[in-house]
């Protein structure tokens, strides 16, 4: 296996691994740059519940499970802002909507045809 001499250089090809990736270097077999992220398992069932725990008393609505990941979640996000009138963002694969909208979200999310379950208390 060849060693990279400089910055500019990279392996192209080693008998020992293969093939390579021009963006990372990594070999071909290992390399996750071309790689969709895959959409997280669960049980199949989506959750809503509300949770106030450090956040000052203000409540948010927190939507878990979906089968979705990255701009599929960011749209599906929007849509359920949109229909509640009010804020939220996408956390680690968690859709957060501000304020106590736990019914508007179970409607909405049983007409797209989603498991829904209230969760929490």
């Amino acid at each position: 296996m060849a060693l990279r001499s400089t910055k500019n250089s990279s392996l192209v090809y080693s008998t020992e691994l293969g093939g390579s990736c021009p963006k990372c270097g990594k070999p071909l077999a290992s390399c996750a740059c071309g790689k969709k992220p895959s959409a997280p398992k669960g049980d199949g069932v989506v959750r809503i519940m509300r949770q106030t725990k450090g956040r000052k008393g203000s409540g948010v609505c927190l939507i878990t499970g979906l089968p979705l990941a990255g701009a599929e979640l960011e749209k599906l996000a929007k849509q359920l802002k949109q229909r509640c009138g009010s804020g939220g963002t996408v956390k680690d694969g968690v859709i957060e909507v501000q304020g106590d909208h736990r019914e508007t979200l179970l409607a909405e999310l049983k007409k797209l045809g989603y498991t829904v379950k209230l969760a929490g208390g």
